[in-house]
C-alpha cells in the first residue's frame, strides 16, 4: 500500500509538474498574445483617427458643397423668376406698342431705338399742336422737322420723362370714345334747360310782379277799410257808450300788410283800456260797436243777427236799438230775439211755434200794417 502511494504521489507531482510547465509556457503565450493585441489596438486608434479626421474633413466638404448647391439653385430660382416677369413685361410691352401705338417693337428699335438721337418734346407737341389746328391727321410714325438733331439718348432721364409723362397721363384719367356724342346730347340738354330757366325766371318775374299788385292792392284796400271801419268805430261806440271813447290802433302801421288791429274801448267814468278788464255786458257792447262799425263802413244789402243782444240790459238796449234804426235806412236786418223792445222796431215778425203733435208752426205779422 505504500509503494502505490508512494507511486501514486510521484505519477501526481510529475503531472503537477508537467502542468506547471504547461501554464508558465500558456502565461508567456498569453502575454505576447496581450502585446500584440495592444500593438494592433494602438494601430487600430491611429488608423481610427485619421479615419475621423478625414471623416470630418468629408463632412465638411460636403456640407460646404451643400451650401454651394442651395445658394446656386435659390439663383437659378431667382433668375428663372426674373426672365419670366422679363417675358411677360417684354409681351406686355409689345402688346401695348400694337393696340395704343399699331408698331412693332422691331419697327419701335429701329426708329425711336436708344441709337437715335431723342428729340425736343416741346419741339414734338408744338408740331402736333400744329397739326390740330390745321385739322391734319398726325402720323406718329414721322418725327417733325427741325433744326436741332436732339440729345443723345440717356436712360435714368428717359426714364425720368416717362415716369412724369405717365403721372400727367393719370391725371387726365381715361380718354372716353362717346365724349363727343356725349357731350352733343349734354349740350343739347344745357340748351333746353336754359330756355327752360329764361321761362322760369319770366315766369317768377310775373309772378313776383303780380304779387306786388296783389300787395298793393290788398294793402289800399285794407287801408280804405280800416280808415272807415276806424272812423265809425268812433261815433259807433260814442253812441253806445255816452261819454265813452273808443278807437282802433294799427299793432304795426308800417307793414299793412301783416299788421294786426287792436281795441281800445275806455267807457265813460273808467279809466281802463283793456276789453279783459270790462265786463260782460261791455265787452259784448263793445264787440257790437265793431260789428256796427264794419257795417257801417262797408253797407251789405241785408244783415243777419241771431240775440246778439241777449246780455244787454235795458238801457244799452236802447242805445242798440238807436244803431240798428240808423242801419235800417240803408239795409234789411234780420234778427233772432226774444227781447220785446227789439220786435217793437221791426217791420214784420215771424213767429215759430210747436203745436200739439210737435210739427212747428210759422206765424208772421206786418206791424206796419198795425201802426
Amino acid at each position: 500500500g505504500v509503494a502505490r502511494r508512494a507511486e501514486r504521489r510521484r505519477v501526481q507531482a510529475a503531472i503537477a509538474q508537467a502542468v506547471s510547465h504547461a501554464a508558465d509556457h500558456l502565461w508567456l503565450r498569453a502575454e505576447e498574445s496581450v502585446t500584440e493585441a495592444a500593438r494592433v489596438r494602438d494601430a487600430a486608434d491611429v488608423e481610427r483617427a485619421g479615419l475621423d479626421e478625414a471623416a470630418g474633413r468629408l463632412r465638411a466638404e460636403r456640407d460646404d458643397l451643400g451650401a454651394q448647391l442651395h445658394a446656386v439653385t435659390e439663383q437659378l430660382h431667382r433668375e428663372e423668376l426674373d426672365l419670366a416677369q422679363r417675358q411677360a413685361r417684354l409681351e406686355a410691352l409689345e402688346k401695348s406698342s400694337l393696340e395704343e401705338l399699331g408698331m412693332t417693337p422691331d419697327y419701335l428699335v429701329d426708329h425711336y431705338g436708344p441709337h437715335l438721337p431723342v428729340p425736343d418734346a416741346d419741339a414734338v407737341l408744338e408740331a402736333a399742336l400744329d397739326a390740330e389746328e390745321r385739322d391734319e391727321p398726325q402720323d406718329l410714325t414721322r418725327m417733325p422737322a427741325m433744326t436741332d438733331p436732339g440729345a443723345p439718348f440717356r436712360r435714368d432721364e428717359q426714364e425720368t420723362r416717362l415716369r412724369r409723362a405717365e403721372k400727367q397721363l393719370k391725371a387726365l384719367g381715361k380718354v372716353n370714345p362717346l365724349a363727343l356724342e356725349e357731350f352733343a346730347a349734354l349740350e343739347e340738354r344745357h340748351s333746353f334747360l336754359v330756355e327752360q330757366l329764361e321761362d322760369v325766371k319770366n315766369s317768377r318775374a310775373d309772378l313776383r310782379n303780380i304779387i306786388r299788385q296783389v300787395d298793393e292792392h290788398v294793402e289800399r284796400v285794407f287801408t280804405e277799410a280800416y280808415r272807415d271801419t276806424a272812423e265809425q268805430f268812433v261815433q259807433v261806440f260814442a253812441t253806445l257808450f255816452p261819454g265813452g271813447e273808443g278807437q282802433l290802433r294799427l299793432t304795426d302801421p308800417d307793414d299793412m300788410l301783416t299788421t294786426g288791429v287792436d281795441v281800445e274801448a275806455r267807457p265813460a267814468g273808467k279809466k281802463i283800456k283793456r276789453l279783459s278788464l270790462l265786463s260782460g255786458g261791455e265787452r259784448s257792447l263793445t264787440a257790437l260797436a265793431l260789428l256796427v262799425a264794419i257795417f257801417k263802413a262797408r253797407p251789405s244789402p241785408f244783415y243777419v243777427m241771431d240775440e246778439v243782444e241777449a246780455a244787454l240790459d235795458d238801457r244799452n238796449l236802447g242805445r242798440l236799438l238807436t244803431i240798428f234804426q240808423q242801419l235800417q235806412e240803408s239795409s234789411q236786418l234780420i234778427i233772432v230775439t226774444h227781447q220785446k223792445r227789439t220786435m217793437e222796431i221791426a217791420d214784420a215778425l215771424y213767429g215759430v211755434s210747436m203745436r200739439g203733435d210737435g210739427v212747428s208752426l210759422v206765424v208772421g205779422q206786418k206791424l206796419t200794417e198795425l201802426r
